[in-house]
């Protein structure tokens, strides 16, 4: 059996996970050993093999964790897909705090996101959440990745009338609050 491996340490999460799923989508069968340099990963990676169906083994030497992968075939479980579902961006940032890092798990969230096979069939921004859609957006690479990938993403246009971003609108398309609520109250909308 083919052994191929991988050195994911110093990333920040979620590259070690991104990049691993990666490598074994790439792997007809074979094994996959996997660096990592912290906890944190390690245990990030164990979830990833028991979402695919894949046999791991773990040994650590000197602080750094080697995760083993076995594939033998396609995974086991299948991919599925969020497609009934939508998600409502209210804000620029995620979750309350320091607003830093409320950009940095944005960011993260979003490129996780796009690497993701369970993708939602659309996203609505409102509020500050439409500054993420227009020129200058830390996401915009991976909203353009998500938007390729079939979500349709909808800007409120009240919103970027308020913070004067219409002219600046780089990926999705305008909507209104009518259409938000319609979402709404059909109860398929996860506010983020």
């Amino acid at each position: 059996m083919q052994k191929h491996t991988l050195d994911c340490r110093n990333m920040a999460c979620p590259q070690p996970v991104v990049e691993t799923k990666r490598k074994l989508e790439a792997m007809s069968q074979g094994i996959l050993e996997v660096y990592v340099d912290n906890e944190t990963a390690k245990n990030n990676l164990l979830k990833l093999a028991a979402s695919l169906g894949l046999e791991t083994g773990v040994k650590e030497e000197d602080n750094i964790f080697t995760v083993t992968f076995l594939k033998e075939g396609e995974e086991k479980s299948a991919q599925i897909s969020a497609k009934e579902k939508n998600l409502l961006l209210t804000a620029d940032t995620l979750g309350q705090g320091d607003p830093e890092l409320g950009k940095i798990l944005m960011k993260s969230f979003f490129y996780a996101l796009a690497e993701s096979n369970h993708l939602p069939q659309s996203i609505y921004f409102i509020n500050s959440g439409v500054k993420l859609v227009c020129s200058g957006s830390p996401v915009l690479d991976s909203l353009i990745r998500l938007q390729k990938r079939g979500v349709q993403l909808f800007a409120c246009g009240l919103c970027l009338d308020y913070y004067k971003l219409k002219d600046h609108l780089q990926v999705g398309e305008v909507t209104n609050m009518y259409a938000i609520v319609a979402k709404l109250t059909e109860g398929n909308l996860i506010g983020i």
